[in-house]
């Protein structure tokens, strides 16, 4: 099975070659212009990081950074790549960068996870930055770590600095919608999607079934947004298991049990009707080969690849995770009919919502959450509308069609250098 930096690389290969993009344009493109590699001392630990700035011929570094005990140079590297053709289909002024620490988050004490924060902080601060590299939230971490990040910087710069991460909480310069900015993009490109698709794409069950792999906040803000929109959410999962009721989950009684508990509950049933109890417990790899019209991974990377690609059912994949999907299962999947709206397009709206708190930061001016994610869903149209007409264009999968789209940006900017 092909690595998710490895998958990457051939996406770009593919694009540029569609894209007509010359060799030493491409060879530029393949390569981080920077990869900071360090660790961090907390107590008597010590945590191994990273920072990768993959290119910024559009504009600035963006990307996230995560805490993940699997973390290693070639997934920040890949993911770093990810972010330079994210940004640039987006249409923003952004190039990519990701950063991340090899570390179990959760044994960390209170303490221990902020000086790890701020530690990282401290080993980069000079090459981040408001105009320079401007990191956010990503696997493992969240609005209070870009807090003590933030609090860290501007102590670091001298001065109070809140463009310099977003992700933050409202009260420290954060945008109203943020939380829920990627999993509303993703709702708002599957919502263009089956408008394009419309008759076309055959749907076995109205509402439409729907499972979702991964339950953080991602998943679980796109989970109530199907709900109150009127898709049957049959099944969804966390890191210690999933949960399957047949006439549809509850989502919103989901969310009211996982915020008091921190989990969802499997012994529980959340049913939508009153029916009985018709739940039931399994894994989140039995998750993925439900009969369902959507599938949606939206946690780790290749859940779906050569092992389990003869068993999807779905008729559409959302990928809501960065790379879930492998190369080779996803010419399996493509050449069966699956439709794969790929991570690069899906996932978008979280870095548009960055770019839109880091403009806010930037002039200290702040948005209801309405007009941000009214920002957002014009934005992300945009972006699927490009992505459609070079699909038509080329006669390409999604993915293909998005990566070239990005590509096409870059390389136009980058040979101006």
């Amino acid at each position: 099975m092909s690595t998710f930096f490895e998958n990457t690389q051939k996406l770009v290969e593919e694009a540029a070659r569609i894209a007509q993009v010359p060799g030493d344009v491409l060879a530029r493109l393949q390569k981080p212009d920077k990869i900071l590699e360090f660790k961090i001392q907390v107590g008597s630990k010590k945590f191994q990081a990273w920072r990768v700035q993959h290119n910024n011929a559009l504009g600035l570094y963006k990307g996230g950074i995560r805490f993940h005990p699997d973390s290693n140079l070639d997934e920040v590297k890949a993911l770093a790549s990810l972010m330079t053709w994210k940004t640039s289909l987006m249409g923003l002024p952004y190039g990519g960068a990701k950063g991340a620490v090899k570390v179990d988050a959760r044994a960390l004490s209170a303490g221990e996870l902020e000086e790890l924060s701020r530690g990282y902080v401290r080993a980069i601060w000079q090459e981040i930055g408001p105009q320079k590299d401007v990191p956010a939230p990503d696997v493992g971490t969240n609005s209070q770590i870009m807090d003590w990040m933030t609090d860290e910087y501007s102590k670091l710069v001298g001065h109070w600095e809140p463009s310099a991460f977003t992700g933050k909480s409202v009260e420290k310069g954060g945008s109203r919608g943020r939380e829920v900015a990627t999993g509303f993009g993703g709702f708002v490109i599957l919502r263009e999607f089956l408008k394009f698709r419309n008759s076309k794409l055959e749907i076995r069950n109205s509402p439409p079934e729907v499972a979702i792999q991964g339950f953080g906040n991602v998943g679980s803000n796109i989970a109530k947004l199907l709900f109150d929109n009127g898709f049957r959410v049959v099944a969804i999962s966390d890191s210690k298991g999933a949960l399957y009721e047949e006439d549809g989950i509850d989502i919103p009684k989901v969310l009211d049990v996982k915020e008091k508990t921190g989990i969802i509950e499997r012994p529980r049933c959340y049913a939508v009707s009153s029916h009985g109890e018709t739940c039931k417990q399994f894994t989140n790899e039995e998750l993925l080969e439900l009969s369902v019209d959507i599938l949606i991974p939206a946690a780790l990377e290749n859940v779906i690849n050569e092992a389990n690609t003869e068993r999807i059912k779905a008729k559409v994949i959302l990928e809501m995770a960065n790379g879930p999907t492998v190369s080779e299962a996803e010419k399996m999947l493509v050449g069966r009919g699956v439709e794969i709206i790929p991570d690069i397009l899906a996932n978008g709206g979280g870095v548009v919502g960055s770019y839109f708190e880091w403009l806010q930061s930037l002039e200290q001016k702040y948005w209801g959450e309405g007009d941000v994610l009214k920002k957002i869903d014009e934005q992300l149209v945009r972006a699927f509308q490009t992505v459609l007409e070079i699909k038509n264009k080329y006669n390409i999968s999604w993915r293909t069609a998005s990566f070239v789209r990005a590509m096409e940006r870059v390389a136009k900017a980058a040979t101006k250098l």
